[in-house]
C-alpha cells in the first residue's frame, strides 16, 4: 500500500507541477507532451528502482542478513505502475486539448485524484476520509503551486 500511495501521489504532483510550470512559460504543446512522456517513463523507472533498493536495504538491515528479493521486487513493480499510470492523468488534457484549457483541467484532475487517493487510503485505514482526502489535496496543491510559480518566474527572464 505504501508504494502504491507514494507512487500515485508523487506522479500526480511531479507531473502536474512540471507540466504546469512548462505550460505557463508558454512553450509549444509538443514540448509539453515530450517533456511529460519523458518524465513519466524516467521517473516511473527511477522510483521503482529506488523503492526496490530502499526496501531491500531496510529489510536486510532489520534482518542483519541477506533477504529474498521477492518482496522488494514486488514493491518496485507496484511503484513503477502506480507512478506510470498516474502520470497520464495530468498529461492527458494536453494530449486532447489546447494548452490554455489543458492547463486548468490538468491541475483540476490532479487535485481531484489526490483527494480521492487520500480518501481511499483513509477508508482502507479506517481514518477520517474527508480530513485525509483534504490533507492530500492541500499538500499536493502546494507542491503543484511551486511548479507553477517556478514556471512563472523563469518565464519573466
Amino acid at each position: 500500500m505504501r508504494n502504491f500511495i507514494f507512487g500515485v501521489e508523487d506522479s500526480l504532483v511531479s507531473t502536474v507541477g512540471l507540466l504546469s510550470g512548462i505550460a505557463i512559460a508558454d512553450v509549444p504543446r509538443q514540448t509539453i507532451l515530450l517533456t511529460g512522456v519523458v518524465l513519466i517513463f524516467v521517473e516511473a523507472f527511477s522510483m521503482a528502482v529506488g523503492s526496490f533498493l530502499s526496501e531491500s536495504s531496510a529489510e536486510e538491515y532489520e534482518a542483519q542478513s541477506e533477504i529474498p528479493l521477492r518482496s522488494p521486487f514486488i514493491g518496485g513493480v507496484i511503484m513503477f505502475f502506480s507512478y506510470f499510470i498516474s502520470g497520464f492523468i495530468p498529461l492527458f488534457p494536453y494530449i486532447v486539448l489546447a494548452v490554455e484549457s489543458a492547463f486548468w483541467i490538468s491541475v483540476a484532475l490532479s487535485l481531484a485524484a489526490l483527494f480521492i487517493l487520500g480518501a481511499l487510503g483513509a477508508k482502507l485505514a479506517g481514518m477520517n476520509i474527508l480530513k485525509t482526502g483534504l490533507r492530500m489535496f492541500f499538500i499536493g496543491g502546494v507542491a503543484i503551486a511551486v511548479g507553477i510559480s517556478v514556471g512563472m518566474l523563469v518565464q519573466q527572464y
